[in-house]
């Protein structure tokens, strides 16, 4: 279960933030560009390129008493602003020093896991199940302090309300074979805005897991010759669901909106996530470790996640960085 977390850590945070990690980078201008899930208005709006629809189709391998078992995730946009005290009142500002700390405003992510239920595959035959996804706007409000101790400043932090349908279902095929559908939709009121203002109301990164017991996923990437046909005729909407966990193993699949094979790994010399599969480890770590000190200043403040990277970064012992420079595995080939 641990690997299958990993892989689904790395989808949710693909492309998240890339290198150089600072809010100055160009590359880092437009985000939250893999798994997009739109207000319904919007996508319509602006045509396919930006759904407001994904859909995952797989074949599960059972009877009306198996359970598959559905969560969806993604990441909620949430706005940071740094808020500086004139006497009474808390202005806006792109950026306040205190001390030996900077801080910048700019947009961090909220995680949202939406728990949509376990059901019987008979339940699922007789009607669609559906879970509404409804979350509240809100903000909070983190006092920054002097060395004094005296609060002459604030992080404000706030999101914007989302909501949206999951729905289940399920058919037959024929005897022991069934197709199961989840169905994630933004249908979160949309007032006009542009692209940048309406990711804030957008399922970012979303992905779908499924699990099932008393019966085995199918493989949509290599079926048996017996269920090409119905493995084809599965209609997967900005998303792919592969298995996932040890190889050989059917009871998990990921629908991830990045395209990945049948039982993805992240390589065990990774020190941790980077948000940029297109990247090698042993590269970003240079890279990170030549960065300039004001540019580490603000790869800091541009994120808590990039402070993250650096603080690890900084802290990989020689064995460590050795350890990135390469390996040699056995590969199972196939031969006809």
């Amino acid at each position: 279960m641990d690997a299958v977390k990993k892989i689904a850590e790395a989808v949710l945070y693909e492309g998240y933030l890339l290198y150089p990690y600072r809010r100055s980078a160009r590359k880092n201008q437009q985000r939250w560009t893999f798994g997009g899930v739109y207000p319904r208005a919007y996508s319509e709006a602006r045509g396919e390129d930006d759904p407001w629809i994904m859909q995952t189709q797989c074949l599960v391998l059972g009877d009306e008493e198996s359970t598959v078992e559905v969560k969806v995730r993604f990441l909620h946009v949430t706005e940071r602003k740094v808020g500086e005290k004139r006497g009474e009142t808390l202005e806006f500002v792109e950026e306040l020093r205190l001390g030996g700390e900077l801080y910048l405003s700019w947009d961090e992510a909220t995680e949202r896991e939406i728990a949509v239920g376990r059901f019987k595959l008979s339940e699922l035959l007789e009607s669609p199940m559906r879970v509404g996804i409804d979350i509240p706007g809100g903000s909070t409000e983190e006092p920054l302090a002097d060395s004094t101790g005296e609060v002459v400043g604030a992080l404000i932090r706030s999101w914007r309300t989302v909501c949206g349908t999951v729905e289940v279902e399920a058919e037959p095929l024929h005897k022991g074979t069934f197709r199961v559908t989840v169905r994630i939709t933004n249908t979160t009121p949309w007032g006009g805005e542009d692209r940048e203002s309406t990711l804030r109301q957008t399922f970012a990164s979303t992905h779908t897991t499924l699990e099932v017991e008393a019966g085995e996923f199918v493989s949509l990437t290599d079926p048996p010759e017996e269920l090409q046909e119905a493995a084809e005729g599965c209609e997967n909407l900005k998303t792919w669901p592969v298995l996932v966990g040890e190889e050989g193993e059917r009871g998990m699949l990921l629908s991830s909106p990045i395209i990945l094979s049948d039982y993805p790994r992240i390589a065990p010399e990774s020190p941790g996530d980077f948000f940029d599969g297109g990247e090698i480890d042993q590269l970003l770590v240079l890279n990170i470790l030549t960065l300039t000190d004001k540019e580490k200043e603000e790869m800091r403040a541009s994120d808590p996640r990039a402070r993250e990277i650096l603080e690890r970064t900084e802290s990989l012992s020689n064995e460590e960085l050795m350890n990135l420079h390469g390996a040699v595995r056995e590969f199972r080939m196939l031969r006809e």
